[in-house]
């Protein structure tokens, strides 16, 4: 099977970043456009780069966008100091007309979004976050896509060499590895997890932690 090209969303944050670097290192990818509103400064033969400033306005860059067989969509903003309309604008809606524009250009592609560990598929829960990325990702499942998958991932490690990674989330990170190993992921068990989303497929369209360590090993 020829390598696969995948478009990343996010890689200026810490889970695109990861996503990218397994990408990169992984044979199974051919190339990699990472689509994001300012520079992420690497060089790599596999590698392109799409500025784009409002995710609104995809379409003005069909050219550039189409031909792709995935899209891992790991940007993504805090809700702490928003209100749900602010977080609702910033989380679904331009996911979702992001993801529109993407199966507008690549009818045969696979779209696997990061939301998190307690997304609340119900939508109906107290905590905002939780139900504005639930309806995020019901509503990607509905678009169309060959498949739509919704990573809920919790405490992640970092590759070596990340550099959008704090070190007081590392500290925690391998704390909690102590304590609740099966709480935890590396980078490369998503990003492996979410090209084996592709290349292989997975019979849940919601990974929780353990889903996405089983399909990392696919």
């Amino acid at each position: 099977m020829p390598g696969i090209k995948v478009i990343i969303t996010g890689a200026t944050g810490m889970v695109g970043e990861g996503v990218l670097f397994e990408c990169l290192q992984n044979t199974a990818v051919a190339e990699v456009l990472i689509i994001n509103r300012r520079h992420y400064e690497m060089q790599h033969p596999k590698l392109k780069e799409l500025l784009v400033p409002d995710f609104f306005k995809l379409d003005a860059y069909a050219d550039k966008i189409q031909g792709y067989d995935a899209c891992f969509f790991c940007a993504g903003v805090t809700s702490v100091g928003k209100k749900e309309p602010e977080y609702t604008r910033l989380t679904y809606d331009t996911t979702l007309a992001f993801a529109k524009t993407m199966l507008q250009y690549n009818n045969n592609m696979v779209f696997t979004y990061v939301s998190g560990s307690h997304t609340d598929s119900t939508e109906q829960g107290r905590l905002m976050w939780a139900r504005v990325k639930g309806k995020t990702e019901n509503d990607l499942a509905k678009l169309g896509f060959k498949a739509e998958y919704n990573f809920r991932p919790g405490v992640m490690l970092p590759f070596e060499g990340q550099r959008n990674w704090k070190s007081a989330y590392k500290f925690l990170a391998k704390i909690i590895r102590l304590f609740a190993p099966n709480s935890i992921l590396t980078m490369h068990q998503v990003g492996k997890a979410m090209i084996n989303c592709v290349t292989v497929g997975y019979d849940k369209n919601v990974l929780e932690i353990s889903d996405i360590r089983q399909l990392a090993q696919a």
